[in-house]
């Protein structure tokens, strides 16, 4: 029988246990350059027992930005940052992914420079707000892309991808998930256009293919995942028949023989053995478990067969040696939600230690 505890090979490397350490926003990258720093370095370090960090979302251009001190891939200065980042993780043993990620119509023109406006598919404005440096603001109509511009984004991931490896990344991780660009891509609420990008199936799954497809060009297919996120409603987004877009987008990606899938979950459990099903690689699994975190039960859907691979989120927050103490059965930390939705993750160092 499998465990999580066994090793993996994923895409171009061998990883050491099938333990996935969630992507998580933290805002920590200070100052104009968007830049990560050593607090970074430090917190992916301590972390670095899982089998596969992902990286919080990472900008892949300036316009991309949707959040407060998010760090980027499109400057030499963010390509040496986060080298210090790769060579700590590294230095633990760990393996660590850069999870891509542009937030299209989610952010703010206050975020932005040179008076750029967030861009999204169409020009659909999102119900609710975004932290600023100012305080919430109510989110902006965005600019809908032109044909260019679409070209000029999928071009900016690839971009992204290349500096990634330069930075002493393992690989990358699309997001396609939670209500950014390319999720709002493929839902019918947010891609209106009637163009080759949307319409029909086959339209509204197209930016989500080449952008996969430019960035497997640009670095190997080896060192590329995607995350997804059928039906999930974060960020104003309504898919209330998600299963034919996705079942679609996975035969088209299929062929490509990408690193791994990975799944956020959501209510609509049912989907998952189908995706699970038609997805011929590695399946990363970050389970539903709404309103609890993911915890020590889920460990059992790589023994039954669910999943390759299962991503935990908050307990790595409380948790920095988390493998162990799955291993061991406990103790765990309680992460403080108040914290994790503050987006402060720090990287903690007065955790318990387990028993010898």
């Amino acid at each position: 029988m499998t465990t999580a505890f066994d090793p993996i090979v994923l895409g171009a490397g061998n990883l050491a246990n099938r333990l996935v350490m969630a992507p998580m926003t933290r805002s920590r990258a200070y100052g104009p350059g968007a830049e990560p720093t050593e607090l970074m370095a430090t917190y992916y370090a301590q972390r670095a027992g899982a089998g596969l960090i992902v990286t919080e979302g990472i900008q892949p251009s300036v316009v991309g930005q949707g959040y407060p001190d998010t760090p980027g891939l499109h400057s030499a200065g963010q390509v040496r940052a986060w080298r210090t980042v790769t060579d700590a993780v590294h230095h633990e043993g760990g393996t660590i992914y850069a999870q891509l990620m542009h937030t299209g119509r989610i952010g703010h023109p206050s975020l932005l420079p040179d008076g750029l406006e967030p861009v999204g598919p169409s020009a659909v404005t999102a119900k609710g707000q975004v932290f600023t440096h100012e305080g919430p603001k109510e989110f902006v109509t965005p600019t809908e892309l032109t044909e260019t511009e679409i070209r000029q984004t999928i071009a900016d991931f690839a971009a992204a991808a290349r500096n990634a490896i330069e930075a002493g990344f393992d690989g990358v991780e699309l997001h396609g998930a939670n209500g950014y660009l390319i999720h709002q891509f493929l839902a019918p609420n947010t891609n209106l256009r009637t163009d080759a990008w949307g319409g029909d199936t086959e339209g509204r799954i197209r930016f989500a293919v080449e952008v996969t497809e430019a960035v497997t060009e640009a670095i190997g297919a080896d060192r590329v995942g995607l995350r997804i996120s059928p039906g999930n409603q974060f960020n104003d987004i309504a898919e209330d028949h998600p299963d034919e877009v996705y079942l679609a987008l996975l035969e088209r990606l299929a062929g490509l023989d990408l690193a791994y899938l990975h799944l956020m979950e959501g209510p609509n459990r049912d989907l998952t053995p189908r995706l699970r099903k038609a997805w011929p690689g590695t399946f990363v699994l970050n389970p539903f478990t709404y309103p609890d975190v993911t915890g020590p039960d889920a460990l059992a859907l790589i023994e039954d067969g669910s999943a390759d691979m299962i991503a935990f989120g908050s307990l790595f927050l409380a948790n920095p040696d988390l493998p162990r103490r799955l291993a061991a059965g406990g103790p765990f930390n309680a992460a403080d939600k108040a914290t994790f939705y503050g987006g402060d993750h720090r990287g903690y160092t007065d955790y318990p230690a387990l028993p010898a």
